[in-house]
């Protein structure tokens, strides 16, 4: 159970490459568990926040979002207030795809369902949709690099990342927070992405450390 704590200091950190900068200062009205609280940098530059994100970037146009009457920036910008943890969907086709996901979610506990979003363009959910199973890897704090790899398009993505396959036969990151093994359920229409529904198979815990935090734009963590 979250309780409100008193305060976070947003502050100067390192991240994969360059120093991340939010300004030192202090934010109020952050979420924490007793005791504890969370850091976050953001950057801008490479990391934009959108509601059903396959990538941790905006895939929302401006033209539909206005179309709408609703303006892109503004919807990203109210919507980036909510704070969500980030996994690497993987499936395995001709070759092993993922990519990043904040919109994840579990969906019933009989039968055990999961959903995530995915954008209809993204070629890797092409091959995840054919593929029919895939695997969620929670991200643990220390693996923003890893979020950043898997949200970048065209990357190499598996080059250097350490797997194995899952019951699925869909890559089981390493070193994991958790993973969750599934097969496609059901996938339904929703604007200009899909709703993924998984029918969970086999899951389990892998370490015991923080998650990777996403907010505002930017990645975080817990810290006590």
């Amino acid at each position: 159970m979250f309780e409100r704590a008193n305060r976070v200091d947003a502050h100067r950190h390192l991240a994969s490459g360059p120093t991340l900068a939010q300004g030192c200062g202090e934010a109020r009205g952050h979420w924490g568990t007793p005791g504890r609280s969370w850091q976050w940098s953001r950057r801008q530059d490479q990391v934009r926040y959108s509601s059903c994100d396959t990538g941790l970037v905006d895939d929302l146009t401006d033209d539909g979002a206005e179309a709408a009457g609703i303006a892109a920036a503004h919807f990203r910008t109210v919507l980036g207030h909510f704070a969500t943890g980030v996994v690497v969907v993987t499936a395995a086709g001709d070759r092993p795809v993922g990519l990043s996901v904040n919109s994840f979610t579990a969906v019933s506990l009989e039968p055990p369902l999961v959903a995530f979003c995915a954008d209809r363009r993204s070629g890797s959910w092409a091959v995840i949709r054919r593929a029919g199973a895939f695997c969620v890897n929670v991200l643990a704090e220390d693996q923003e690099a890893l979020s950043r790899v898997f949200a970048t398009r065209g990357a190499d993505k598996f080059d250097g990342v350490g797997w194995t396959r899952a019951p699925s036969g869909s890559p089981r990151l390493h070193d994991a927070l958790a993973w969750i093994d599934c097969t496609i359920e059901a996938v339904h229409g929703a604007g200009d992405h899909d709703i993924c529904v998984g029918r969970v198979g086999e899951l389990d815990v892998g370490r015991g450390d923080g998650p990777l935090v996403f907010y505002r734009g930017g990645y975080g963590r817990f810290e006590a």
